[in-house]
């Protein structure tokens, strides 16, 4: 892989901070109340993703396959929270970038978040979805029939 995934994310919310910093505030909310709910948001969907993230790292580790995506894959993980998506780690990463930016309380970083999920597919997702149907076969068949690829 020749990318990878979390530095996608990075860049996507660098360059909306960069926008927020350096060329217009885009703020989420101005009031005290509603900037409280998004604080409170924001850190649930932090959190929440980096434990999803977290979780399919785990699920692989004990699956004693490969992490870094750069390595062939040992076996096909299915369990943990591979039994709700193919890929939670992403969706772990986006719900931990839109958690950021609540927290910031900016929306430059939303604005490209279509852009770094499109990069993520084009970049990744698809090599993944590739490289273990080549691998795999039909029990990958199965499992892409039967799981959504993000929930």
């Amino acid at each position: 892989m020749r990318f990878p995934p979390p530095l996608i994310f990075a860049t996507g919310f660098l360059l909306g901070w960069i926008l927020e910093v350096r060329v217009r505030s885009l703020p989420m909310a101005g009031a005290p109340s509603t900037r409280a709910v998004l604080e409170v948001v924001g850190a649930l969907g932090l959190v929440g993703g980096l434990v999803v993230a977290f979780w399919g790292l785990w699920t692989f580790h004990r699956a004693h396959t490969a992490i870094l995506p750069h390595r062939p894959a040992s076996r096909l993980v299915t369990s943990g929270p591979y039994r709700f998506s193919r890929n939670p780690m992403y969706v772990g990463l986006t719900a931990a970038y839109i958690g950021l930016a609540m927290l910031a309380n900016t929306l430059w970083p939303p604005v490209f978040l279509p852009l770094v999920i499109t990069a993520l597919y084009l970049l990744v997702v698809r090599r993944e979805e590739r490289y273990l149907g080549s691998a795999f076969g039909a029990e990958y068949a199965e499992y892409r029939r039967r799981i959504r690829r993000w929930l």
